[in-house]
């Protein structure tokens, strides 16, 4: 049941890395809210959100916002404090999974699928992690900061040198750094959304970019620089398999309304897959992957957008 007179805030923007991306995102939500709503409000993360929010007489708040401090649980803790119902995850998961070394160690403790990794630390110096990480897993690895999203910050490492440079440009992100072994394969997704009868998972999609690219920045939000495949052409147990992580790591984290898990798959059997991340607040452009895999499930832009508020609103 729509209430159409609910007044929403889509709050978006604000200073992070990602804040072009979230605005973006938030253009389509708006308009998409608009078609069920008569008060509906695109709001800026800023110093005036409070007396915005009070204003406007807000009662549900759908957050729209990729980094931190918008999904680190920061901006969750202000709508508690404040009262507001929101949509997505509350102040521990989101601050959870937006930490992915923390986030690992929950998924390692309820036995889901990693990958070889070590921490390094911005006080150790470049050299010693240069040096605990070619000792740990060798040159072939994956540097990732800690805390942000949308591939900001990461780097394929072939080598020693390209390690070092890894390294400099990760920290200009995060003072500690999640570095991975290095895993080629199929990148495949899966979005989760909560419903009264319990986690359900979207249909899987195997992500694909130009030969010798891979699904960074530029390819996440360019139109036409990466493909949607979905379903995924992929065995059966797989398949079933990746949707049973997706669920174990939605709700290992205490995510809440909706996620999407991020894999990587050396192989055809179950044994060749890797969890990467969850998002507590998946992209919702015209090219995420979210509102593709919530087509997919049988539900369209407009009604998952509507279907998210409502569940807030009646929390």
């Amino acid at each position: 049941m729509i209430n159409k007179k609910l007044r929403i805030a889509v709050i978006n923007g604000g200073e992070s890395a990602e804040a072009e991306v979230s605005r973006s995102s938030a253009r389509g939500v708006v308009q998409a809210l608009r078609e069920n709503y008569e008060h509906v409000s695109s709001m800026e993360l800023d110093g005036k959100l409070a007396a915005s929010l009070q204003e406007y007489a807000v009662d549900v708040v759908f957050p729209v916002l990729h980094g931190p401090p918008g999904e680190d649980g920061t901006v969750q803790g202000f709508l508690e404090i404040l009262g507001y119902p929101y949509v997505g995850s509350d102040v521990q998961a989101s601050a959870f999974a937006m930490d992915k070394i923390v986030s690992k160690g929950i998924f390692r403790e309820s036995g889901l699928p990693l990958i070889k990794q070590t921490v390094v630390t911005r006080t150790e110096g470049i050299a010693s992690a240069v040096h605990k990480i070619i000792q740990e897993l060798g040159e072939y690895v994956v540097v990732k900061p800690a805390r942000q999203g949308s591939a900001l910050g990461i780097t394929l490492v072939d080598n020693e040198n390209q390690l070092h440079e890894g390294l400099q440009r990760a920290f200009g992100f995060d003072e500690r750094l999640l570095v991975e072994h290095r895993m080629d394969g199929k990148e495949v997704t899966v979005g989760i959304i909560d419903t009264d009868d319990g986690c359900k998972p979207f249909p899987v999609i195997e992500i694909t970019t130009p030969e010798g690219s891979w699904y960074d920045y530029e390819h996440r939000y360019t139109k036409g620089l990466s493909e949607h495949l979905m379903p995924a052409n992929l065995p059966d147990n797989q398949y079933l398999r990746l949707q049973e992580i997706a669920i174990a790591a939605h709700q290992s984290l205490g995510c809440r309304d909706l996620s999407r898990a991020d894999f990587i798959l050396t192989g055809d059997a179950i044994e060749d897959i890797y969890l990467l991340e969850v998002n507590t607040l998946p992209g919702m452009t015209p090219t995420s992957l979210y509102p593709d895999g919530a087509a997919g499930y049988g539900l369209n832009f407009i009604e998952l957008v509507s279907y998210l508020v409502e569940r807030a609103a009646s929390a």
